[in-house]
């Protein structure tokens, strides 16, 4: 049975290993190299996701089929200059053998919940250009692109260089 709980600091090792996981499955993918040099968060995973369990704006959720974590969620509250706040949910991965049976659902409910009870007048997500299942998965949940980024490469594939 899928469950969906707040992680906690016993997670963090399985989170920084699903990480390495979502990380190595969008690299392949158009925009994943820039993605991962730009957006994804720096080894040592397991320090990164510690001290975000530690922020009171950030929810970590874990999602599992019969007590197993198959997936994990973040969501960050950022606050806007209107003073407003808006959601960010920065990282949403559940193992591919898991897709499907309501663990994305229910990790995407805690992260929206936690959201609703800061006041967030919305929540943003995000997803790399050809990787439909995450835009249909998003679409599904009531959230409508509101941006699109633009990126033009100079030469050569898409890695960063030094």
């Amino acid at each position: 049975m899928e469950a969906c709980r707040p992680a906690a600091d016993v997670d963090v090792a399985r989170i920084a290993s699903l990480a390495r996981e979502m990380l190595a499955e969008l690299l392949p993918m158009r925009g994943g190299a820039l993605l991962a040099a730009r957006e994804a968060r720096p080894e040592p995973l397991e320090h990164a996701y510690t001290e975000l369990l530690a922020r009171s704006d950030v929810r970590v959720a874990v999602g599992s089929i019969d007590d197993v974590v198959v997936g994990f969620g973040i969501v960050e509250v950022e606050q806007l200059r209107t003073g407003d706040r808006l959601g960010v949910v920065t990282d949403l991965y559940v193992e591919p053998d898991a897709r499907s049976v309501g663990v994305g659902e229910a990790i995407l409910g805690v992260l929206l919940e936690f959201c609703r009870a800061r006041g967030c007048m919305g929540v943003d997500g995000r997803a790399l250009p050809g990787h439909r299942a995450t835009k249909n998965f998003f679409e599904e949940h009531g959230f409508t692109a509101r941006a699109l980024v633009m990126h033009h490469r100079f030469e050569g594939d898409e890695a960063p260089t030094s």
